[in-house]
């Protein structure tokens, strides 16, 4: 997903930092904002893999560092959970003035519940998602428990969260306790995704339920089922920024799409943070490519061969669908089972010894038909499998082009 540094100016005068990252194809485009974890940053990998499930159904995604965290500045020690839910406003309205108003706005752990508080305040927002969100800011005072004596008595603490030491003050508890989440989500009136693993051992499943008690529909909960809090499994977070961008759907408008930013037919951009996980733009789909997780990839969607099997198993069916249908004959369903190799290829002389040897590529096909056919009809189908036009694509020889983008001339080369 393409990502672009920005930065912007909070309430207090501090600037803070964030990215936008941009579906592939061209906007416009309904804006969402993301907010991290209690102490985390825009960076971690749940926020990246999230974004990337939202980019690729065509949502661009803000993720920012709040005041004192990560790349922004500010004295954490200093803030709260107002300023937090402050730093989501003016996020909104740096959005709102060089882009577009945000219509989503996505919170994890604490930052789930500022997303309520901010969601409920910012007026273009008509989606709001929390994730391992508590039900009452003051709930992430337990993570503190060890240390709210002294923070009372002394007025701070240095407290170790996630291996790193932060100062809290007495005002940061103080702030939390004073916070009216009831009657908040009692009177919000925007459409409420809530998410939450049972097994979440830091914020309680009992939240959720909290939540989606309180709040009125339209409203939806949907279990992350064997992930921790921190959505650390990427493939937990993917899918939570999956189902996150179907449940949008219903409830933002999204502009209808322009065709890609390129005179070509798709657009691939290989995300290198990420080894080989790649974004494809192909008209108005975006799919995933990816190596399996053996080979150092993310396993984040098929791989390169996986889709050349794919694309020839797709066209298989549809041509003998489109086949049998002209013909008028009974064909109910088709199945393409599909595999890929390379395999050594001898010459036909056997006898000669001194052959030399090559790979080529081996495609098996096994066709399932399904449907009151006959031997000749079931025969018939199985040649027109061979005319399909992937496989005439696969078995004549090709002629790549390939240029630079800012470059006219073409280099060539050919397929035996």
């Amino acid at each position: 997903m393409p990502s672009q540094k920005i930065s912007f100016t909070n309430a207090n005068g501090f600037e803070l930092s964030a990215r936008i990252d941009w579906p592939l194809s061209k906007g416009p485009y309904p804006f969402a904002i993301f907010a991290h974890v209690f102490t985390g940053n825009k960076n971690i990998k749940s926020a990246r893999h999230i974004s990337r499930a939202l980019t690729l159904n065509g949502i661009a995604v803000m993720r920012f560092d709040f005041t004192g965290l990560g790349d922004s500045e500010g004295n954490f020690a200093d803030t709260n959970f107002t300023s937090n839910v402050d730093d989501l406003m003016c996020a909104a309205e740096y959005l709102t003035e060089h882009f577009e108003a945000p219509s989503i706005i996505i919170g994890h752990s604490l930052g789930g519940a500022a997303s309520l508080f901010a969601g409920s305040k910012i007026e273009s927002i008509n989606a709001i998602v929390t994730i391992g969100a508590p039900s009452y800011p003051e709930h992430v005072a337990h993570l503190l428990s060890d240390s709210i004596e002294e923070i009372e008595e002394n007025g701070y603490a240095h407290v170790d969260i996630g291996g790193r030491k932060f100062v809290i003050k007495k005002q940061f508890l103080d702030d939390l306790r004073n916070q009216n989440h009831i009657e908040l989500i009692k009177t919000l009136d925007k459409a409420i995704l809530v998410m939450h693993s049972p097994q979440d051992s830091v914020v309680e499943i009992d939240n959720a339920a909290n939540i989606y008690k309180l709040a009125k529909h339209p409203k939806s909960f949907v279990t992350l089922d064997g992930a921790d809090h921190m959505l650390t499994s990427k493939d937990d977070a993917f899918y939570a920024g999956q189902v996150i961008s179907s449940w949008v759907k219903r409830y933002v408008d999204f502009p209808k799409k322009e065709k890609l930013t390129t005179d070509q037919q798709v657009v691939v951009k290989l995300n290198t943070e990420d080894n080989f996980t790649a974004d494809i733009q192909a008209g108005r789909h975006g799919i995933v490519a990816d190596e399996p997780e053996e080979f150092g990839g993310n396993d984040f969607g098929p791989s390169p061969y996986e889709l050349l099997n794919a694309s020839l198993g797709a066209c298989t069916s549809m041509t003998l669908h489109m086949y049998a249908k002209r013909k008028g004959w009974d064909l109910e369903d088709v199945k393409v089972h599909l595999s890929h190799s390379k395999t050594t290829f001898y010459h036909d002389d056997m006898k000669d010894l001194d052959a030399t040897t090559s790979k080529i590529d081996r495609f098996e096909r096994v066709i399932e038909l399904k449907g009151d056919l006959t031997d000749e009809q079931k025969k018939r189908l199985m040649a027109i499998a061979n005319k399909c036009p992937i496989h005439r694509t696969l078995s004549t020889p090709n002629v790549f082009a390939t240029r630079l983008k800012d470059d006219s001339d073409w280099t060539m080369s050919k397929s035996s």
